[in-house]
């Protein structure tokens, strides 16, 4: 076979599993870089900071349920490592490149050398290196193998070289992939019908059932499973954050997002129920709000792709191991709807517990008030957003106010957010954008999360990005404040507002100096026309809404 540099054979293998952008902080993979633009379509979207990379090929891959790919150089691995905490907690099959050392000059102070591997180990599923470009083919095939199987998640590879030189030495390995491993999931395991019928048995005994759906479900792609299996058996369904967009907010079953930052209708639907199913749930602290909702007396059935989640925090009546859109559907085929009550009382609960809390917060969602309350904006967003729309919502207070208050009114709809980390969502709308380009993609997050990447304005302007960014913009990090006046002995003090408030900026103004869009918001009734001049537009655009610092969202109820 003919002899080839490891580039082309990067390039090709790129090529061949899909691949369509790379986010990355140069200078990496130099040659590869050349041999990309020669052999592929693949854009190579050069980013300001190695951790905006990392987000925004998390954002791409939580949208396309496909791999994405970051790099740096080993003096930005490090970085790398930061950003893919996000896509670790969220299970996004991010998969990162990084440069790395040369044996031959280990311990005598290379520059910028370190030892970079350690700090990956946490937040990846695999972490590897590549001393030989004889393996360029087979531990990429791995890395997709890895990050798309069972529970996805994201991958570290590193190249030997600290720019990862490597790619330079010749190889006369076959550029083989199985294509399997593109997309996730690639597999769908299902139990046996006897596991199934058990759960079916217990579901027939409940008078309050419902269901928990969460980003595993998500992951699955099981919302038409999930649906029909709901209505069915007559079960209410609520979601949490990275479920949100697996049911419309004004579908009869829907009771909202539950547990922390969630709907008060949620968590009292889930505290009312005498049998709790969780689908594609790990059933973590801010799903069930530190475990409060549901309590640990409860029934539960767990329905889960990754076998150590089954009965992690709750004592499980059923353990369904399997991938929740096979298992929905073949649960459906099973139950018969003659042998399952309608349960009439309690699916009028649920309305009435969902109708209490629009009446409790409709006067703030209608509130003409200056500066502008957050209920307001995200009713605005709700009425204004166009049936296709991405949301891509960063943590925090955006996290609480968007799970809250928002609400998905369009099945074809697509909501992502930060599994914890503030800043995420303003380069992950950025990659969202770049995999769903047709779709209008809208990032919501506040003025400290946007002052993380702003630098990132200048890529959405360069590679024509045409995302549509919602700031809100109260001057603060306002979440804090509870907190801090806390702290200061149940009292706010100057001293303490220098903790979390910051001086008052007009973001649309940057924009405008960058290149962006820029659209100052100060009134709640020029809100929806300014998201419509937005999509309309179609370029980046930067609409900053100047809301309450007063304004807090409300406490989980328990």
């Amino acid at each position: 076979m003919k002899k080839q540099t490891g580039a082309v054979v990067l390039a090709e293998l790129l090529k061949s599993l899909g691949v369509t952008h790379i986010f990355m902080v140069p200078a990496v993979l130099r040659r590869t870089m050349v041999e990309i633009e020669k052999r592929t379509n693949i854009k190579r979207l050069h980013v300001h900071s190695e951790k905006s990379a990392a987000y925004m090929a998390d954002g791409y891959a939580r949208v396309s349920h496909k791999p994405a790919i970051c790099m740096a150089q080993i003096i930005g691995a490090l970085n790398i490592a930061a950003g893919l905490r996000d896509a670790f907690l969220a299970h996004s099959p991010v998969i990162a490149l990084t440069g790395g050392r040369e044996p031959k000059t280990k311990f005598k102070k290379v520059y910028q050398e370190i030892d970079d591997m350690p700090a990956f180990e946490p937040v990846t599923k695999f972490n590897a290196t590549i001393d030989d470009v004889n393996r360029f083919s087979d531990m990429m095939e791995q890395a997709f193998r890895v990050a798309t199987s069972g529970s996805p998640g994201p991958v570290h590879l590193q190249f030997r070289g600290n720019e990862a030189q490597i790619d330079l030495e010749e190889t006369e390995v076959e550029v083989t992939i199985n294509e399997i491993n593109i997309q996730i999931p690639p597999h769908r395991p299902i139990c046996a019908d006897r596991v199934l019928k058990k759960a079916l048995e217990a579901i027939q005994k409940a008078t309050k059932p419902i269901i928990v759906a969460g980003g595993g479900a998500r992951h699955s792609g099981c919302s038409k499973e999930l649906l029909t299996f709901a209505e069915k058996l007559s079960i209410p369904i609520a979601t949490s954050l990275n479920g949100k967009d697996l049911i419309k907010s004004n579908h009869p079953l829907s009771c909202g997002v539950v547990g922390t930052y969630s709907r008060e209708s949620a968590n009292l639907s889930v505290k009312e129920a005498d049998l709790v199913i969780f689908i594609g749930s790990e059933t973590g602290s801010m799903t069930t709000h530190f475990w409060a909702v549901p309590s640990s007396k409860v029934r539960v059935i767990q329905i889960d792709i990754e076998p150590e989640n089954l009965g992690r925090n709750y004592n499980l009546e059923v353990a369904i191991h399997g991938d929740a859109k096979v298992v929905l559907e073949r649960m459906t085929k099973l139950a018969d709807s003659k042998n399952f009550p309608e349960r009439t009382e309690w699916l009028s609960l649920i309305t009435k517990l969902r109708s209490d809390w629009y009446n409790k917060y409709q006067p703030l969602m209608e509130s003409d008030a200056k500066p502008i309350r957050p209920e307001r904006l995200c009713q605005e967003i709700s009425n204004a957003a166009p049936k296709n729309a991405v949301f891509v919502v960063d943590t925090g207070h955006a996290g609480m106010w968007m799970g809250g208050m928002f609400d998905l009114t369009h099945s074809e709809q697509t909501y992502i957010r930060s599994a914890g980390h503030l800043g995420w969502a303003f380069p992950a709308s950025l990659g969202a954008k770049c995999a769903l380009p047709d779709k209008p993609v809208i990032c919501f997050t506040g003025d400290a999360g946007f002052w993380y990447h702003i630098a990132e304005i200048e890529v959405a302007v360069r590679w024509n990005i045409n995302t549509i960014v919602i700031v809100n913009n109260n001057s603060g990090g306002n979440q804090s404040k509870r907190g801090f006046d806390r702290a200061y002995g149940g009292e706010q003090t100057e001293e303490g507002r220098q903790l979390w408030t910051f001086n008052n900026i007009n973001f649309a103004a940057i924009a405008e100096n960058i290149g962006a869009v820029g659209i100052r918001v100060e009134n709640a009734k020029e809100i929806k026309p300014a998201i419509e001049k937005a999509i309309e537009l179609n370029k980046p655009v930067i609409i900053d809404v100047v809301t309450d610092i007063n304004a807090l969202a409300p406490l989980a109820t328990v």
